[in-house]
């Protein structure tokens, strides 16, 4: 029953990352938004940040499924964690293609590199389950254990 308790606690972290994630989506919506109503501004930035704006939401709900997958089948606390670190990493990508594309590039990278870390949680905890449902045996615990470590190895660019 405890145990219960503590993962109905700790979704309210995933429930956080994604509304946060939300917030993040609507400053972009705004950053363009402002791009296109400033005559000031050049068609190359409007399309800079309409671009950037479209890579991100075009990798949202693959973000968004991973996290909930790899929170939900192992460990609500590393995936809510990598997901607040690809909120920021995804707002580095976004602001470095206001500059020169190239300066995007580090932020895609890592967080290429996080959503694999998401895909890795989701593919261990699926395992997880199925051997404990066709063969009795669980590794839950050593696995929270080693992506929670894991997780903080994200943090290294």
């Amino acid at each position: 029953m405890d145990s219960c308790k503590i993962a109905v606690e700790n979704i309210y972290l995933l429930v956080i990352v994604t509304l946060l994630s939300v917030l993040q989506n609507v400053f972009f919506v705004q950053k363009i938004e402002r791009e296109c109503n400033n005559p000031h501004s050049h068609a190359s930035a409007f399309e800079r940040v309409s671009c950037a704006n479209r890579n991100c939401m075009d990798t949202y709900p693959t973000f968004l499924a991973v996290m909930w997958c790899a929170g939900v089948c192992l460990s609500q606390t590393p995936a809510a964690f990598a997901g607040i670190i690809y909120l920021l990493v995804r707002q580095k990508y976004f602001i470095g293609y206001l500059g020169q594309t190239s300066q995007s590039t580090p932020g895609f990278l890592f967080g290429k590199r996080i959503i694999s870390f998401l895909c890795l949680m989701c593919i261990v905890g699926i395992l997880n389950h199925l051997l404990g449902s066709y063969f009795g045996q669980n590794y839950k615990e050593h696995m929270e254990t080693i992506t929670g470590a894991a997780s903080a190895l994200l943090l290294i660019p």
